[in-house]
């Protein structure tokens, strides 16, 4: 399988060509000439995707036959069913019939779900793989990555714990960091999968979470310069927030992006009103996929001989959404208020996509 080519002139519209230092614009046949390669990496918060089973030590008898959600198989299989439609669509209006070569995903009971999502069509004909470590989440949902290993071939993987920061939280437990790293498009790339603790606790605990993955981040760009870092997942926090802007040091335009930056093309959508999930009638945007500097386009000049970052998306299908009722526009959940909707997730899923010149 290849990436698909982006014809020339579709790429010079979409980055809005290019102006030299002279303030002319770029000699159009050059650009003309030059072809792209695009790889599309998106997140999606799975909402509670649990089998029926208990498992040992886990506060998950909800979903099982006889708990209060009375969750068997019909409403598994028709779950499945479900994600894989949703995941199978992101990133195809740029990648028809390829989609994405990696997908975070959060909100997973175990490895046996997993297994069982990858097998459902369309997900099985393009050949996804995982990674997945048991966490300590005392709910038991995890992160994972799925990925198409013909256009992601990883290469480590480990699950890092939240530490706490607090002598008090000795014994918080929570969701941990997803490092995964690999090649794409012959190029280093480490993709960083979270699920920050809930806005039940404080703003400080996201901002612990900031603060470790930007930790992660540096460690990852010592040991090599040119590595290309994807910090994603479901932050329970907007851009704006402190656990982004502080402590991972987001920064909403690639030109004011250094070297001890991140990029967050997700600011400015949050700042319309455009979100992933709904809040008492109002959007938040908790699912967002920043970028090392390594990725970004700092100047005049947009510079694709390396992947770098082209555009986002978020995934906003009609079937993703309510049709009726009070809830109209909004995700459409899996229950609510108790009720079977047979629906996907409460969020929506998110993507970016990276572009290179192909030589």
């Amino acid at each position: 399988m290849r990436t698909k080519i982006i014809s020339a002139l579709a790429v010079a519209a979409a980055l809005l060509l290019c102006y030299p230092a002279n303030g002319r614009r770029a000699d159009a046949k050059a650009v003309q000439e030059k072809q792209y390669s695009v790889y599309a990496i998106g997140f999606y918060n799975l909402e509670n995707l649990f089998d029926t089973v208990h498992d040992k030590g886990k506060n998950d008898y909800q979903y099982t036959p006889n708990g209060s959600l009375r969750w068997n198989g019909l409403k598994y299989r028709n779950k499945l069913k479900n994600l894989a439609r949703a995941l199978a669509d992101m990133g195809t209006e740029q990648l028809k019939n390829v989609g994405c070569a990696a997908i975070g995903v959060a909100e997973v009971e175990n490895r046996q779900v997993l297994v069982d999502l990858i097998n459902q069509e369309p997900l099985k004909a393009r050949g996804y793989k995982f990674i997945h470590y048991e966490g300590p989440d005392r709910r038991g949902i995890d992160c994972a990555l799925l990925y198409n290993p013909k256009l992601f071939h990883v290469t480590k993987s480990v699950l890092l714990p939240y530490r706490p920061e607090l002598q008090k939280d000795s014994d918080f437990k929570t969701r941990g960091y997803l490092l995964v790293e690999g090649q794409m498009a012959g190029e280093h790339v480490a993709i960083i999968v979270n699920h920050w603790p809930s806005r039940t606790s404080t703003s400080f605990y996201r901002e612990t979470a900031g603060r470790q993955n930007k930790a992660i981040k540096d460690s990852l760009v010592k040991a090599d310069p040119k590595v290309k870092v994807l910090i994603m997942g479901d932050m329970n926090d907007d851009p704006r927030n402190k656990s982004m802007v502080q402590a991972l040091q987001c920064k909403a335009e690639q030109s004011e992006v250094t070297e001890d930056d991140m990029y967050n093309p997700w600011f400015n959508i949050h700042k319309k009103g455009i979100g992933t999930l709904t809040y008492q009638g109002s959007w938040n945007l908790f699912d967002q996929i920043v970028m090392s500097p390594s990725l970004v386009n700092t100047g005049k000049i947009k510079d694709f001989s390396t992947l770098k970052y082209w555009k986002c998306a978020i995934q906003r299908r009609n079937y993703l959404l309510q049709t009726d009722g009070k809830y109209k526009g909004s995700p459409k959940r899996t229950h609510a208020g108790g009720s079977w909707l047979n629906g996907y997730s409460d969020h929506l899923p998110v993507v970016v996509f990276l572009s290179k010149e192909k030589k």
